[in-house]
């Protein structure tokens, strides 16, 4: 854990089960350096002081699990994956087994210049009401920390490709907003020519995977 950091009952949610339609393979299967991008994010996570990782599949999951070490975490395979990242929010709150976790962070896969600083900055208020979302160049992204009392809502107002939004914005009087332009890149990879300026790859997808 980082000194300092206030990470005691936080768990960590990784988002990696869209299909990359635009990068030509599942985010799940980016790698950066030989390594894949979602080790990276554990490690992250673990790094963070999240005491429970939970990673969330879909597509390509199978070759995933043969190609990246994910013994450290919990991992959920949302067969929905293709209704967008609701349904996998939806299956990674499910999977959160220890009553004792007072807040999740949330994170997609496809967010090479994510730092543990970041999560922790984020993570720094662990209360089960608590909503926060990091901001770079006062917009808000990623990472996000939802408090347990704020599951259940998301769960049920969770939808498609915006994910957590409608909640967030039938709550936005309570969301804290953390500045972490000065501790990390809050990009993420969605096309080409931004998986090139982050030197990732994407192995083909196998077949029946």
């Amino acid at each position: 854990m980082l000194e300092g950091a206030q990470l005691n009952r936080i768990a960590g949610m990784i988002i990696a089960a869209g299909g990359g339609r635009r990068i030509g393979g599942p985010e799940a299967l980016l790698h950066q350096g030989g390594k894949p991008l979602v080790n990276q994010m554990i490690d992250t996570m673990t790094e963070a002081g999240c005491e429970q990782i939970v990673v969330v599949l879909g597509a390509a999951a199978e070759q995933v699990r043969e190609t990246a070490d994910l013994g450290k975490a919990t991992v959920v395979i949302n067969k929905a994956w293709g209704t967008g990242v609701g349904s996998s929010i939806r299956a990674g709150l499910a999977a959160m087994d220890d009553e004792g976790i007072e807040a999740v962070v949330v994170v997609p896969v496809d967010m090479p210049g994510l730092t543990a600083e970041a999560v922790s900055r984020v993570a720094a208020l662990p209360y089960p009401d608590v909503l926060v979302c990091a901001t770079y160049d006062g917009l808000r992204g990623y990472p996000m920390l939802f408090g347990r009392r704020h599951w259940p809502g998301i769960a049920t107002l969770a939808s498609a490709d915006v994910g957590a939004r409608p909640y967030l914005l039938a709550h936005k009087d309570q969301i804290v907003d953390i500045a972490c332009d000065s501790v990390a890149d809050g990009s993420r990879v969605d096309t080409p020519e931004l998986m090139e300026m982050y030197g990732l790859t994407v192995p083909p997808q196998r077949v029946g995977v």
